[in-house]
């Protein structure tokens, strides 16, 4: 048996609807500018190549259903933004996967939030430097149970939304991925060997906006219920 210098962390984990079982967290994808008009409000147009970036999988924040979680207001940021997201997680694992078995890898889907101190993010890209601290800050990547594919099917269409205290911020519909869910998984595993536990945020459509300390972000995706989070 192994001895460690001190007690491992505990396994990052999120609830699966309808279940007392968790999904154990391998890494967490995040798919940049999968929406055209997030695209163009970020300055970008056209479909380029799918690209992604990474999360650590204790970044995530799990909101059981019926629940307000709680996210601490991060430091060093004048500017945190929120991106709606479908995400997709992985039951099984793969390399080189093509998107005509893409699918047959997915255990099921939930709502989540790349939450993105943009000001840090901008700064990185000026710089021609790496989003690290502008995306993969503790607490970022807010997510709600898990709905198994046996129970919701695959998703391919549905209207996905944000309202903050109320009002609308972002409104779209998954059909407008550019890359879809199968087309995802065939790039990234040309990069990355796929495995259970895998979570991949697939792109936020447009609308992004700025929160502050006590604004109440709930999420919507047809099929999944609603995740709702509060920055505290």
């Amino acid at each position: 048996m192994a001895s460690y210098a001190f007690a491992p962390p505990a396994q990052a984990a999120v609830p699966i609807h309808g279940s007392s079982e968790k999904f154990p967290i391998h890494r967490i994808y995040c798919v940049g500018r999968n929406y055209v008009d997030h695209a163009i409000e970020m300055g970008h147009s056209g479909r380029e190549a799918p690209f992604f970036f990474n999360k650590p999988a204790d970044s995530a924040l799990p909101v059981e259903s019926q629940s307000v979680g709680e996210m601490p207001y991060p430091s060093e940021t004048k500017n945190l933004q929120h991106e709606i997201e479908l995400v997709v997680a992985i039951g099984s694992g793969g390399k080189n996967v093509s998107s005509a078995a893409a699918l047959s890898h997915v255990f099921g889907y939930a709502i989540g939030l790349d939450m993105t101190r943009r000001d840090l993010q901008n700064d990185a890209k000026k710089l021609g430097r790496p989003w690290c601290t502008g995306k993969g800050f503790d607490f970022s990547a807010p997510i709600g149970p898990i709905f198994r594919v046996s129970d919701v099917g695959h998703l391919s269409s549905g209207r996905i939304a944000l309202t903050v205290n109320g009002q609308k911020r972002q409104e779209s519909d998954i059909q407008k991925l550019i890359w879809n869910i199968s087309e995802v998984i065939e790039h990234l595993s040309k990069f990355y060997e796929l495995r259970a536990g895998d979570l991949i945020y697939t792109g936020t459509p447009e609308g992004v906006g700025t929160v502050v300390k006590g604004d109440l972000l709930e999420a919507s995706i047809v099929g999944l219920g609603e995740l709702k989070v509060r920055l505290v």
